[in-house]
């Protein structure tokens, strides 16, 4: 039992860690495992098979070919590790469906509370939520299951999203991005309304460019290299 106390507290860790560096990545999901005394289950690529491979840091560009090539390597070569594995093997990516949702030229920007339990996530910011692909999501495109799955379970909105894919987002220069992948997504909105659903935790509203640069500080690791794409560039420093 003490083994298994050791892992969970070690994945606990992998968490806060990976929730800094990735964004808003499926806390629910997250909790019931907690609460339910499991390790989580994380659909992870081998990093040789991620097409086009990882030698680049920031968004690669996919097209719709470039799309399909990324689903059929998770559907012949993804497999289930337990997270506490997963967080310290580079030889595999742990994939996360990331999605940013515009409104013409505004992006829906969350800034967190201090309500969460982790004080360096206090007043974080971010652009785009997404999470690890957990069993539930098994079938014929894990990709599409749980990007659905984050969408319903992160965002408040009484219409259906159309995914439309950016790229591959990666990031070697530190530990915790050295065993992430993100598949970044955007939804345009259209001028419908969007919330987030844990309100007591964080807020968000569509803000324009300007206003998200000016947050860039206080912008998560991911969230700061896809505004970078987005964007242009990130604000002059000094």
């Amino acid at each position: 039992m003490g083994r298994g106390r050791a892992q969970c507290t070690h994945a606990n860790l992998a968490v806060n860690l990976a929730t800094q560096v990735c964004g808003a990545l499926g806390q629910r999901q997250r909790a019931r495992h907690r609460l339910a005394g499991l390790i989580e289950r994380v659909l992870v690529l081998p990093r040789a098979a991620v097409p086009g491979g990882c030698d680049f840091s920031g968004i690669r560009p996919l097209g719709g070919v470039g799309d399909a090539l990324v689903r059929e390597a998770i559907r012949r070569q993804g497999r289930w590790l337990d997270r506490p594995l997963a967080e310290e093997d580079p030889t595999h990516k742990q994939v996360i469906p990331y999605v940013v949702v515009r409104d013409g030229p505004a992006v829906f920007l969350m800034e967190r509370t201090d309500a969460g339990g982790d004080p360096r996530l206090h007043h974080r910011a971010s652009i785009g939520v997404g999470g690890h692909l957990n069993p539930v999501d098994d079938g014929p495109d894990p990709l599409a299951a749980g990007l659905a799955r984050e969408w319903t379970e992160e965002l408040d909105a009484d219409w259906e999203p159309e995914f439309t894919v950016v790229g591959l987002l990666n990031d070697d220069r530190n530990a915790v991005g050295a065993v992430h992948l993100g598949v970044v997504f955007s939804v345009e909105a259209t001028g419908r309304p969007l919330t987030v659903r844990e309100t007591d935790k964080l807020s968000g509203s569509f803000v324009e460019p300007p206003a998200v640069l000016t947050k860039w500080d206080r912008l998560e690791t991911w969230s700061q290299l896809v505004a970078a794409h987005l964007f242009g560039e990130p604000p002059e420093q000094g």
